[in-house]
């Protein structure tokens, strides 16, 4: 099978013909063989690129594999081979799931228990894209934050993967949703989804914009702070929160780690939450089960949709990392590899 494996650490946006790209294609992968009985072997249709995974390539991330590796997390496909003992899953049905590593390939195998179907009038290749994404912004917003209706929701970084999901979450939960992302072209798609204020960081400032808001909705401040984005941003919708908000720490894709001030924190009321959404795999995977058949529900009845920007062949893949790198095409939607 065709795997695209990462043999060192380094710079994946490197043509893959280099000799100093960390990637690779392997045109003969050994196709992985059922290893208990009741696991599932799946024929990948799509798989989403994250942020994460060029991050892992890079040697960056909080988890570090040991190499050779293949990355990718969240997929879709039909099933093709069951372990005697499988009882939910026929070959050929459509499902999804998320691993840890391994995705970026023709074939995976998964126990039973790790998947997911996918439901009658789901698009495959989105479902692929789903999981890492929505899920993030799922659990953080629902599970940790505990949004609900009314409540005024600010997400910085909203043009991007986990931030787009963040504000379509967000809407669905039916809160006041203001967006922050930088370009008139972001704007206008943030504005087609329903977000209720943009602010373009290109020609505004964030404070005054969301205050100007505020008061003319009347309404006291933010609720729900998500923070995939870090640096100076963070520092200043600390001034936008209310009395008892909550902070969701998602992400630095600025590349700086902000400082929120504990005596501020403690003034104010204010509760910080670490979001790791990889890690609820092993402390609390039922949290993460319910939230995908959730966001599986409102994909099939159209209370969310994920924006598929690009698709490249595995052979494409350091094409596909300078998207990632360079957040082209980021407020148009995500990556995915179609296999």
């Amino acid at each position: 099978m065709e795997a695209l494996l990462c043999r060192k650490l380094g710079d994946p946006t490197v043509a893959l013909e280099e000799n100093s790209s960390p990637i690779f294609v392997s045109k003969n992968h050994p196709i992985p063989q059922l290893d208990s009985p009741t696991a599932v072997r799946v024929r990948i249709k799509a798989t989403s690129l994250n942020f994460a995974n060029y991050l892992q390539i890079l040697g960056k991330y909080q988890e570090k594999p040991p190499l050779p590796f293949i990355p990718g997390s969240d997929f879709s496909g039909f099933v093709d081979a069951v372990g005697p003992k499988v009882s939910n899953f026929r070959v050929g049905d459509p499902v999804c799931s998320f691993i840890a590593l391994g995705s970026f390939a023709q074939y995976i195998v998964v126990d039973e228990t790790q998947l997911f179907h996918v439901p009658e009038g789901c698009d495959l290749v989105a479902a692929g894209a789903l999981a890492v994404a929505f899920g993030t912004s799922h659990v953080a917003l629902v599970h940790r934050a505990q949004l609900t209706s009314g409540q005024v929701l600010l997400v910085l970084g909203a043009a991007g993967g986990v931030g787009l999901a963040a504000v379509q979450i967000g809407k669905a939960c039916g809160a006041i949703v203001i967006a922050v992302a930088r370009g008139a072209e972001k704007v206008q798609l943030l504005k087609s989804i329903g977000v209720d204020h943009v602010v373009d960081l290109s020609n505004e400032n964030v404070t005054q914009s969301v205050k100007e808001f505020l008061k003319a909705r009347r309404l006291k401040g933010i609720d729900v702070l998500y923070d995939p984005v870090g640096g100076k941003l963070t520092k200043e919708s600390l001034r936008l929160l209310k009395w008892g908000a909550n902070i969701l720490i998602i992400g630095f894709a600025s590349g700086e780690i902000p400082v929120i001030p504990a005596n501020i924190a403690l003034v104010k009321n204010w509760t910080v939450h670490g979001l790791y959404w990889g890690s609820y795999k092993i402390h609390r995977p039922s949290v993460l089960e319910d939230s995908l058949k959730q966001l599986l529900s409102w994909l099939a009845r159209g209370l969310i949709s994920i924006h598929i920007s690009h698709s490249y062949r595995l052979s494409e893949a350091n094409l596909a990392f300078s998207a990632i790198k360079d957040r082209k095409a980021i407020g148009k939607g995500k990556k995915v590899f179609q296999i």
